[in-house]
């Protein structure tokens, strides 16, 4: 037999959104009836507020918004088991029974509560984990309005107060990845909050994954983005040189890198990151790329955002000096990655030549191209501030450049005069 034509299709079997025979259909409260997956889409994924046939607003309650039609179903599963292709008769594909169930907040909840019995936690936790990898919108949210970002950070906490970095700690921990939440500040535990999250990262190899300080990396993110800002203000040294060999070695490190530069907005965070190695260890991230490989954009900007800050002090520029290849590592990123980039390589080296410009400086400089790589900055597209800076640093050691067979005398000349 044939497929079947839609129009042999009873009409009242047929989803208004995706127009093709409901397999789990479901009843908004402005009383039309879709196939599930097409209304979870509208309503979770495009995030509308309207019902798309009637038009009516929706509540914002994830558990109250659809209702399964269970009546329609085994209508419709009748039918189709009689008509090809839709059903047994013919060979096609039978309606699934019984439907899926959806996910409540009370069921959430409950295992939110179970996390709090040390007895229910890994089981809990198991379950948790599997409902975030079949994760779509309308579960995501329904997770997060039942509490469960605070539940799984209080197990965090737990964690740390025991001192157990057992298997619960990475799971807890990717699950609040996986649901993308912004963590809102609670004030009563946030120190707490911090301080877990901190500890994660003075885990040794045997006790961690790098995996597990990934997913701390992105929690703490969000505490830093939603919460008091004076948090930031007591990051612990013992934080700041944990993270080190965690930056060097490992791999998607731009919401450790976003913590660091919101970090730096304190002078006493500035003191003990450069005192921790900090400028280092970010040359270090620079110089594990090859350098025939093209600079992961976002990463560089936030390594130079985060060295231009440290610069500002004595401390800072000397560090980033004693490493050999300091200058050059900011040097080759000029014109290369960004204009965001560029604003911040250029400062970091004005900052350099106006403060730090020792002899040795000043011909490592010209040495690594530097000074070839700012009469380019003159030449190029770039913004006024830029190219002021550019000359302010070429003028201000001209006389020492010029005598170099390494540069053109009337380049210089020009952009100088």
């Amino acid at each position: 037999m044939g497929e079947m034509k839609i129009e042999n299709i009873p009409e009242h079997f047929i989803c208004p959104i995706s127009l093709q025979i409901m397999k789990d259909p479901v009843t908004a409260v402005s009383g039309i009836t879709y196939d599930r997956d097409s209304i979870e889409h509208w309503l979770f994924d495009t995030h509308h507020t309207i019902c798309p046939v009637t038009k009516q607003p929706l509540p914002t309650n994830s558990d109250f918004l659809i209702t399964p039609n269970h009546t329609l179903r085994r209508l419709i599963q009748a039918w189709s088991t009689v008509n090809s292709p839709y059903g047994g008769g013919g060979g096609g594909e039978r309606i699934p029974t019984p439907p899926k169930t959806p996910l409540t907040k009370s069921y959430v909840a409950n295992l939110v509560r179970k996390l709090c019995i040390p007895s229910f936690q890994m089981k809990t936790l198991q379950k948790l984990e599997a409902l975030a990898a079949e994760m779509n919108e309308r579960n995501r949210v329904c997770m997060v309005e039942a509490g469960l970002a605070e539940g799984l950070l209080c197990f965090v906490v737990s964690c740390y107060k025991s001192g157990e970095s057992n298997n619960g700690l990475e799971v807890a921990l990717s699950i609040l990845y996986t649901i993308r939440v912004s963590i809102l500040s609670t004030d009563e535990n946030d120190d707490e909050i911090m301080d877990s999250l901190m500890w994660v990262f003075g885990l040794t190899d045997g006790e961690s994954s790098a995996k597990l300080k990934f997913h701390a990396s992105h929690v703490l993110k969000s505490v830093v983005q939603n919460s008091n800002p004076r948090l930031l203000e007591r990051l612990k040294p013992d934080f700041l040189r944990n993270i080190g060999s965690y930056l060097r070695g490992g791999e998607n490190i731009n919401a450790l890198l976003y913590v660091l530069s919101e970090a730096c907005r304190w002078g006493r965070n500035r003191a003990a990151m450069v005192e921790a190695g900090v400028v280092f260890d970010l040359v270090e991230v620079e110089l594990r790329r090859s350098p025939a490989a093209p600079p992961e954009k976002r990463t560089t900007e936030l390594v130079l955002g985060v060295i231009h800050q440290l610069c500002s002090c004595a401390e800072g520029r000397a560090q980033l000096l004693s490493h050999a290849a300091g200058v050059a590592v900011v040097t080759r990123r000029i014109l290369k990655v960004s204009p965001a980039a560029d604003d911040r390589a250029v400062m970091i080296v004005w900052l350099i030549s106006k403060h730090s410009a020792t002899s040795g400086v000043v011909t490592e400089m010209l040495r690594v191209g530097t000074v070839a790589k700012l009469c380019m900055v003159m030449q190029a597209n770039c913004g006024t501030h830029l190219k002021e800076k550019a000359r302010d640093i070429l003028r201000t050691h001209c006389t020492v450049w010029k005598d170099s067979p390494c540069v053109e005398v009337a380049t210089l000349t020009r952009f100088t005069t």
